[in-house]
């Protein structure tokens, strides 16, 4: 069984942090590239962040660069996203997703990666 599933979500104030986790079953991660997308209400998902299966090269939406940072950890079949800074306009349902050897990570990115999990509702307000 192919299983994406995240955590981390919730609500915080503009300024803040929060850690979104996703682990990943039925899958060995190292062939796989990993990311994050995001819908926010009445907009389309958009890729945020990926990383490539094994050298570690990443790729981030402008929106977020200097902000989210993408790590992953292929022991645990997991990936993380450390979001800084938050804004409201980073309110959205966040996705993990996974794809096998994309021909780049922002190619991943930019398109529809294979697999997706449920979704991890982020809310940034006062």
């Amino acid at each position: 069984q192919l299983q994406l599933v995240e955590s981390g979500g919730g609500l915080v104030q503009p300024g803040g942090s929060l850690r979104l986790s996703c682990v990943a079953s039925g899958f060995i991660l190292d062939d796989y590239a990993v990311g994050w997308f995001r819908q926010a209400p009445g907009k389309e998902r958009e890729g945020v962040s990926c990383i490539s299966p094994v050298d570690g090269s990443t790729y981030y939406a402008d929106s977020v660069k200097e902000r989210f940072t993408i790590s992953r950890d292929n022991a645990k079949n997991m990936v993380y996203l450390q979001m800084n800074s938050l804004k409201p306009e980073d309110t959205a349902v966040y996705y993990c997703v996974l794809d096998y050897r994309p021909p780049t990570i922002q190619t991943m990115c930019t398109t529809v990666p294979a697999y997706w999990g449920q979704g991890t509702q982020v809310a940034v307000s006062s």
